[in-house]
């Protein structure tokens, strides 16, 4: 068994900019990595943790120092010692599990014991300046069921509101991406309820968030920025109540899973996120999220255009991925 590895970047164009709190963007650099053996190719995307000042350059050089021993046989369970949580480790074990994929002739659900289900995603509208203009957004995105917001310390409120009275229909959760105070959330989340509100996504910074400790919020709270790997769940447990897993931060299914099953050992429920992505990196997100709640998939449709053999959407629900994209 002879495997060869190669890692690239490429970029994609986003449909129209993309804003967070603290953040627009316009287009998304990422990484692929390609494990062949001989007709076979098993392929990996991976975005990268921006919190952590990640980037396409800072992820090669990471794939690149373990290509010998992935090229040798290091495995998806050596790759854990290997290489720490993020991008790199995640666009190799991604390619790894869809390389054992393709050698087996079984899928990637199959291989990590779980079943499909239906499976619906949130359609992200981008934060804007005006209430308005994100509930334009909104009201575009009539076939999605639910809709996940992201805001920041900006009328916060006004803008739900205004989303609201466009889409009544909408289940609608809300990502502060670390952009309130602790106060603020304490002042918004019984408005946030009273507009219907499923859920607020990481309100406060990570590393500042003690304050949450005993905190009984009215709706449920998700760790994203503030749970990255399996070590932190213990943390957060006493703080949230529902864990975000994004592959890019746990490093790749085959950690995202051991998540998974702590953060269900301590009654979290479970949220499967993105940085983004094409359906190269949906598909794996795809796959922990048979073992989630909430799904957060909507990456490709973010794009200007997806791969081939992307990702199915429709009205909100996501197809399993096709065996010629990936798994």
């Amino acid at each position: 068994m002879s495997t060869t590895l190669s890692v690239h970047q490429e970029e994609w164009t986003f449909r129209e900019p993309f804003g967070i709190a603290g953040d627009v963007s316009y287009s998304e650099p990422e990484i692929v990595v390609e494990l062949q053996d001989g007709d076979l190719v098993g392929r990996g995307e991976a975005l990268g943790i921006y919190y952590f000042d990640e980037t396409p350059v800072s992820m090669i050089e990471q794939v690149e120092q373990v290509a010998a021993d992935v090229e040798g046989g290091a495995d998806r369970r050596d790759l854990l010692d290997l290489l720490p949580p993020g991008g790199a480790r995640c666009a190799i074990d991604s390619a790894l599990w869809d390389l054992e994929a393709k050698r087996s002739g079984r899928r990637v659900w199959e291989l990590a014991g779980l079943k499909l289900k239906r499976t619906v995603t949130v359609f992200t509208i981008g934060l804007e300046e005006e209430p308005a203009e994100m509930a334009r957004k909104a009201a575009a995105a009539a076939e999605h069921p639910i809709l996940k917001v992201k805001l920041d310390a900006d009328r916060p409120v006004e803008k739900i509101e205004a989303i609201r009275a466009v889409r009544p229909d909408a289940t609608i959760v809300i990502d502060a991406n670390q952009g309130w105070s602790f106060q603020q959330l304490v002042e918004v989340a019984p408005l946030m309820r009273g507009l219907g509100v499923t859920m607020i996504e990481q309100p406060l910074p990570r590393g500042a968030d003690a304050e949450l400790e005993g905190y009984r919020a009215p709706l449920p709270l998700c760790a994203d920025e503030s749970c990255v790997h399996g070590g932190e769940v213990e943390e957060v447990a006493g703080r949230y109540q529902v864990v975000n897993i994004k592959l890019d931060k746990s490093g790749g299914l085959t950690h995202g899973l051991e998540i998974a099953r702590e953060a269900r050992r301590r009654d979290l429920g479970l949220m499967v996120g993105c940085m983004c992505g094409t359906s190269l990196a949906m598909a794996p997100a795809f796959v922990i999220g048979l073992a989630c709640d909430f799904h957060d998939l909507d990456g490709p449709l973010l794009f200007e255009h997806d791969r081939p053999h992307g990702m199915e959407y429709s009205n909100g629900v996501v197809s399993p991925p096709s065996a010629d994209l990936w798994g």
